[in-house]
């Protein structure tokens, strides 16, 4: 298949590319810093996407959003969150639109933020949507591909839990605190985790691309949601350090705001029952393997 891509630089997309070459695919970039000759040139924000309308694209897998736990929520933060997502997926769609023919398939990141957290219920794809600022970025931007779908083309949203993966994302952020044997359960510990391997980010992007049975929202967590404290001891044991040391509620939220009441100290528990009824096998069901698999690469 031809395979365009945005977002390549992230966490999933780095590792992406050459999953998807080694199956065989054709990848072409969609950056903002053009490298290779086969990268074509966006700026979402300005509008500005050249797509030759006699191009060929089989399918197209959409990471590209401003990161959304690097810092403080301010308002123009918030603006640049919610744009970067909303108006790059329009902008993107509209132009896959003016294809003849457009992609087969359309999959794009959405996250777990899409459902109401704290409540101590578990939810699957049919589950409703939150109320905070990261449940509405997510309704929008699974919301600006709707003219993608009215076009024929398979659209995925990907549910995305904490992808736990070497390099970067939360685990990038948490690996020099543990290793020095400093880290510990962030607030009370008790919130629940929907976290998924990398590998199996790879693995469920490879199902979606190959089945048509996948189409809409699908959840990609493991089967096993665990508490922050859980998370915590299982780093530190993975590490061989202690993992003791509580990081306080209160300090989180002074420092990083609405952010850290919707991310790191939100409880989130959300079941991938999408893609267990469809037959897909988790690299990494146990946290543990997860976790150690991450660290030997």
């Amino acid at each position: 298949m031809k395979i365009l891509v945005s977002g390549s630089t992230g966490l999933v997309g780095r590792s992406l590319i050459p999953h998807l070459q080694g199956d065989g695919h054709q990848v072409i970039s969609l950056t903002r810093n053009p490298r290779g000759p086969g990268d074509i040139a966006w700026a979402p924000l300005q509008g500005q996407l050249s797509l030759n309308a006699r191009e060929s694209i089989d399918a197209v897998i959409h990471l590209a959003g401003e990161n959304i736990a690097s810092g403080r929520w301010t308002a123009s933060r918030k603006r640049r969150i919610l744009d970067s997502r909303v108006k790059g997926t329009e902008l993107l769609c509209q132009k896959l639109g003016e294809l003849s023919p457009p992609p087969k398939v359309f999959i794009s990141a959405s996250a777990v933020g899409y459902y109401p957290y704290g409540t101590g219920e578990t939810y699957d794809e049919a589950g409703p949507p939150g109320h905070g600022f990261l449940a509405s970025v997510c309704q929008k931007w699974e919301g600006a591909s709707i003219g993608l779908k009215e076009k024929g083309t398979r659209v995925v949203h990907l549910r995305l839990g904490v992808v736990l993966g070497a390099g970067g994302g939360a685990l990038g952020k948490m690996l020099p605190i543990f290793k020095l044997g400093l880290g510990g359960p962030v607030g009370s510990g008790r919130q629940m985790m929907s976290w998924i391997a990398l590998d199996d980010v790879l693995g469920v992007i490879s199902a979606c691309l190959a089945d048509e049975r996948y189409s809409g929202p699908i959840n990609v967590v493991a089967p096993q949601p665990v508490s922050n404290h859980e998370f915590s001891r299982t780093l530190g044991r993975v590490l061989k350090r202690p993992a003791l040391l509580p990081a306080p509620s209160l300090a989180f939220s002074l420092i990083f705001g609405q952010m850290a009441r919707e991310t790191l100290l939100a409880d989130c528990r959300v079941a991938p029952t999408v893609l267990l009824a469809n037959g897909y096998t988790f690299q990494c069901q146990s946290l543990e393997t997860a976790l150690a698999r991450a660290l030997r690469k």
